[in-house]
C-alpha cells in the first residue's frame, strides 16, 4: 500500500514519504490519519451550521482539537486508536446533523459511514481522501490547504493544553472548524487561502497567550533555575512530552512512595515553575531532545511516561516499562486513560513499574539554566536596555523551534558557538538542546542563552520583543536588533512560524530545509511579503546576522 505524507521536516528526500514514514508511521496509520482529518471536516460541516442556529456544539468543538492533536508527527502510531477516534467523530457528526438543519445536498465527508468498523475498511477509505486524492487540484491551492491544516494541528495542540487547565476561548475551537471546512471549498482563491493562513497565525498568538496564562495561573511564573542533569539512586519515572497537568498528577500520586521523577525533552521547563519546586522527588532532567530517546530510555532503566508527541518506535529493551497517555499511542504499549470529570488519571501502573526497577544510569552531571520567560526577562529590561545602549549587547538571536535527527542540524550548534560574544540567544522548544549545554558565558550577568521554555513558550519571545520595541520607542520589533534563525520539525513549529508572520515579523531564517508542502509560488509570496529565507552556511548566516541582515 502506498502512502503520502509530507507534514514534517524529515519527510523523505524533502518531497514526501510514500513507503513508510521517516517517523516510523506505517501506511495504514497514515491512511487512518487522513481519514480522521476528513471525518473532522465532515464534523465541522455540521458544527459550523449548528452554531449558526444557536446549538450547543461544545463536545464536538473540543473533540476536533483532540483529533487534530493525535495526527501530529510522532504522537500516535496505534491503528486501533484511530478507528475509535474516527468512530467518535462520525457519532458526534450525526448527533449535530439534526441540530444543523442543513437543506440541500451535503458533501460525502458529512454522510460517509462504513458498513463495518474494521481497520481494513477504514484504511481503504482513508487511501481515497489523503493529500493527493484530487490530482486535478491546483498545486498552490493544495499547498495553502496543507499549510493551513498543519498550522491548525499546532493550534489544536496548544488550545487543547489550555482547556485541560480550564482556560477557554471558544473562538479558537470554532476557528479550527471554520478553517477545516474552508479547505474543502473549491471556490476559495489563493488570496483568500493566504489570508486564512495568516489568520491561523493570529489565532496561534491567541492560543499561545491563553496557554501561557493557563500555565502561570496554575503553576506560577517560571523562575530562573539551575536544573540538575545528574541522577539519584532509587526507583524512577521519566516523563516526556508537553503536558504539565499530567506531571502535576504524577507528582501527587508518587509523593512519599520513594520514587524519583525526572523530566525529559520538552518537559524540562516544568522545573522552573514554583508549583513543581515543592516536590522534593522531582529530581531534574534526564537526557536531551526527543530523537535520542531510544538510547536514553534504554539507559534510564525505570518507568517512562509519554504524554504527547515526540514518541518514536520503542526498543524491546524498554517496551515493558513504557506508557502513553493523552494524544500519544503505540501498538502494544499500555495507555493511561483520560481523567474522569473532576478526577485524576490513574498512574498506578506507571508507579508499579517504577518500583520494580532499579536506579537510572547516569548520563552526565551538572546543571543547565532555564526559566527565562517574558516576566523574568522584562524584570531586567533596564539592564538589557543599558547593555544595548552601551554597546555590550549588540543583537538578540531568536533560535527557537524543534530539534531533529538530520545531521544538518549541527548547523544550529555551530551558529550558537560562532555568534559574537555580544549577542544573546532567545530560545524555546527542543531546539535548545543543540546549544543549552554550551558554556557561552553572559553579558553583564545576563546569560547568553535565555530559555523561555516549551515550543508554545515562543509566545514569551514575542512578548519580550514587543515590550523591548516599546521601551526603545520603535513602532515594531523589526526595527530592533533582533534576528530569527528558526529550526522546525513538526506542526507546532508551523503555527509558531505563522504566528510570527501574522505579527509582521520579517527576515526569518528557517531550516534545516524549507517545508516540502510549500509550493514554489507560495514560497515566493512568503519571500516577497516577509523576506522568509532558508538557512545556508554557518559562516554566511552568522555574518549576515551580525550585520543585521
Amino acid at each position: 500500500m502506498e502512502m503520502f505524507c509530507y507534514q514534517c521536516q524529515e519527510t523523505a528526500k524533502n518531497t514526501g514519504c510514500t513507503v513508510r514514514g521517516v517517523c516510523g508511521k506505517e501506511p495504514e496509520v497514515a491512511a487512518l490519519q487522513d481519514l480522521l482529518i476528513w471525518t473532522l471536516k465532515g464534523l465541522s460541516f455540521y458544527g459550523v451550521a449548528a452554531r449558526k442556529k444557536g446549538a450547543d456544539t461544545s463536545e464536538a468543538d473540543l473533540f476536533v482539537a483532540e483529533g487534530l492533536f493525535t495526527t501530529i508527527t510522532n504522537a500516535n502510531f496505534d491503528p486501533e486508536r484511530f478507528v475509535a477516534l474516527v468512530k467518535h467523530a462520525v457519532t458526534l457528526r450525526d448527533q449535530l446533523k439534526a441540530k444543523a438543519g442543513v437543506a440541500g445536498p451535503v458533501p460525502e465527508m458529512a454522510t460517509w459511514k462504513p458498513s463495518k468498523w474494521t481497520v481494513e475498511e477504514l484504511v481503504a477509505k482513508g487511501a481515497t481522501v489523503g493529500v493527493r486524492s484530487d490530482p486535478k487540484l491546483n498545486e498552490d491551492i493544495r499547498s495553502l490547504r496543507e499549510l493551513l491544516i498543519y498550522g491548525l494541528k499546532g493550534l489544536a495542540a496548544y488550545t487543547h493544553h489550555a482547556y485541560m487547565l480550564d482556560h477557554r476561548d471558544d473562538s479558537l475551537l470554532h476557528f479550527l472548524q471554520e478553517a477545516l471546512l474552508e479547505t474543502t471549498n473549491d471556490k476559495a482563491t489563493g488570496d483568500e487561502m493566504t489570508a486564512l493562513v495568516l489568520k491561523a497565525g493570529k489565532m496561534g498568538v491567541t492560543a499561545m497567550a491563553l496557554l501561557d496564562k493557563a500555565n502561570t495561573d496554575t503553576y506560577g511564573t517560571p523562575e530562573p533555575t539551575q536544573v540538575n542533569i545528574g541522577v539519584r539512586p532509587g526507583p524512577a519515572i521519566l516523563i516526556s512530552g508537553h503536558d504539565l497537568h499530567d506531571l502535576k498528577e504524577l507528582l501527587e500520586q508518587t509523593k512519599g512512595k520513594g520514587v524519583n521523577v525526572y523530566t525529559h525533552g520538552e518537559m524540562l521547563p516544568a522545573n522552573a515553575y514554583p508549583a513543581f519546586k515543592k516536590y522534593a522527588h522531582l529530581v531534574g532532567n534526564y537526557g536531551g531532545s526527543w530523537w535520542h530517546q531510544q538510547d536514553e530510555f534504554e539507559k534510564f532503566g525505570g518507568a517512562i511516561l509519554l504524554t504527547t508527541n515526540c514518541l518514536i518506535k520503542p526498543r524491546d529493551s524498554y517496551k515493558g516499562r513504557l506508557f502513553t497517555t493523552g494524544p500519544a499511542g503505540y501498538p502494544g504499549i499500555p495507555h493511561i486513560a483520560d481523567r474522569p470529570v473532576g478526577g485524576q488519571k490513574d498512574f498506578g501502573p506507571v508507579i508499579a513499574s517504577a518500583l520494580a526497577s532499579g536506579s537510572p544510569l547516569e548520563l552526565e552531571k551538572g546543571t543547565i539554566p532555564i526559566g527565562f520567560a517574558h516576566d523574568t526577562v522584562l524584570s531586567v529590561a533596564d539592564k538589557v536596555i543599558a547593555a544595548v545602549k552601551s554597546g555590550a549587547l549588540k543583537r538578540f538571536v531568536v533560535m527557537a523551534g524543534c530539534d531533529g535527527r538530520h545531521k544538518e542540524r549541527q548547523y544550529f550548534t555551530d551558529v550558537a558557538k560562532a555568534l559574537p560574544a555580544d549577542t544573546i540567544i532567545l530560545t524555546a522548544g527542543c531546539a535548545k538542546y543543540r546549544y543549552n549545554k554550551l558554556n557561552l558565558g553572559d553579558i553583564g550577568g545576563i546569560p547568553r542563552v535565555l530559555d523561555a521554555g516549551q515550543c508554545n513558550d515562543s509566545y514569551s519571545l514575542v512578548v519580550v520583543a514587543l515590550k523591548l520595541a516599546e521601551a526603545f520607542g520603535v513602532s515594531h520589533p523589526n526595527e530592533l536588533p533582533i534576528s530569527y534563525d528558526i529550526g522546525w520539525y513538526e506542526q507546532k513549529a508551523v503555527i509558531v512560524l505563522l504566528a510570527l508572520l501574522s505579527l509582521g515579523v520579517k527576515n526569518i531564517r528557517l531550516g534545516p530545509t524549507l517545508p516540502a508542502f510549500v509550493s514554489p509560488n507560495v514560497l515566493q509570496v512568503l519571500v516577497k511579503n516577509f523576506d522568509l529565507k532558508p538557512t545556508t552556511t554557518v559562516e554566511a548566516d552568522v555574518a549576515a546576522i551580525a550585520a543585521g541582515k
